[in-house]
């Protein structure tokens, strides 16, 4: 399955600032790694997808939708995961939160999703705990769940693992790339990303290579010597 998005001559321009300049970008694999040096444009880059950022100049179509003018039919195909797990659990609890998602869904039918994704994300025991107590690894797994029960056709993931220890890395890692539907991963773990079907490097807010994922690397270090 295709996450079926596209860039045509896509600049975005923010605070007076560059941020993307030029970016035509076909995605056709089924997990895609977007990797880049820190301020490479990255986030700003997969943020285009849902509308969190709208382009200056060009075209950014996901599912032949426009994210600015399709925002909420986008926002629904489209399942966001954040770096910092805080930023998205907006309720006491993970069982509340994992309803707040679900809240135009019928009670029993939102009940037994809700009871399901808690056991996904091993957080059974949990789910009337305070939500600020969680570990980081906890509070990641439940953002990742948040966005999973709304049962997106594509998840954008921009950093999930930056602010996790070997072991939860791994953990996050391993469940976004074992997802069912397709995936866009934002990362600086490089072997994440080789586990990937295509990697995209982003240079100066520019596409310097789309591929393979070992030769995509291989560019990326080179560039960085």
């Amino acid at each position: 399955m295709s996450p079926d998005v596209e860039l045509s001559a896509v600049s975005l321009h923010l605070d007076g600032r560059r941020i993307l300049e030029d970016v035509s970008l076909r995605l056709t694999a089924r997990r895609t790694a977007v990797i880049g040096a820190n301020g490479s444009g990255k986030s700003s880059l997969v943020r285009l997808l849902n509308g969190l950022h709208v382009a200056t100049t060009g075209s950014v179509r996901v599912a032949g939708l426009d994210p600015v003018r399709n925002t909420r039919d986008v926002r629904r195909r489209v399942g966001f995961v954040f770096a910092d797990p805080d930023a998205q659990i907006l309720m006491p609890t993970p069982a509340e939160d994992l309803a707040l998602s679900l809240r135009d869904v019928p009670a029993p039918e939102r009940t037994a999703r809700v009871e399901e994704a808690l056991e996904w994300c091993g957080l059974g025991a949990l789910r009337d705990a305070p939500a600020t107590e969680l570990s980081g690894g906890q509070k990641q797994l439940l953002a990742l769940a948040s966005v999973l029960i709304g049962r997106p056709d594509l998840v954008v993931a921009d950093e999930p693992t930056t602010r996790l220890d070997l072991r939860n890395s791994r953990r996050i890692g391993d469940a976004l790339l074992g997802l069912e539907m397709p995936l866009v991963l934002v990362t600086h773990d490089l072997d994440l990303a080789r586990r990937c079907d295509e990697v995209v490097l982003i240079e100066q807010g520019r596409v310097l290579a789309q591929g393979a994922p070992d030769d995509v690397i291989s560019a990326y270090l080179q560039v960085c010597a």
